[in-house]
């Protein structure tokens, strides 16, 4: 399969052995191509590598005080193209969490934990029957 019919799948996380583990993950079950980003600056900074799925990090504080967090990311990530789905990440297993997040257009949002993984490749697998459903509709839609 060539590059540019594989997924690309932003993963961005301040805390190194997360993100490395989420990479392994995806690159061992997946043919997903994968980059890497510790801040939102540098994931924004990538957007016209255009990413296919984002997951995101809620806080990303853990290597500047003052770097964007996860929220100040998606709404970058929201400005620059609506349509990209975010699934934010959080270590927080709070409600409020989830509807701000929610509340900032994420697709979703996962508590890290053993089974994220299993979840977050659940709901990539819901995106993709939701943009292949927008594709037909569409096709539809311009035969009327």
């Amino acid at each position: 399969m060539n590059n540019e019919n594989r997924t690309r799948l932003f993963l961005v996380d301040d805390d190194p052995l997360f993100l490395k583990s989420l990479e392994i993950e995806f690159l061992q079950h997946t043919t997903y191509i994968i980059e890497t980003f510790r801040t939102g600056e540098l994931c924004v900074k990538n957007l016209p590598n255009k990413p296919d799925i984002i997951l995101l990090d809620y806080h990303l504080d853990g290597i500047d005080k003052n770097a964007m967090n996860g929220i100040e990311t998606l709404d970058k990530i929201k400005k620059f193209k609506s349509d990209i789905p975010v699934i934010m990440l959080s270590s927080q297993d709070k409600i409020e969490v989830a509807i701000d997040c929610m509340h900032h257009k994420a697709f979703d949002y996962v508590v890290k934990s053993e089974t994220a993984f299993l979840r977050i490749q659940k709901i990539i697998a819901v995106i993709f029957r939701y943009k292949k459903m927008e594709k037909e509709l569409s096709w539809y839609m311009e035969r009327m």
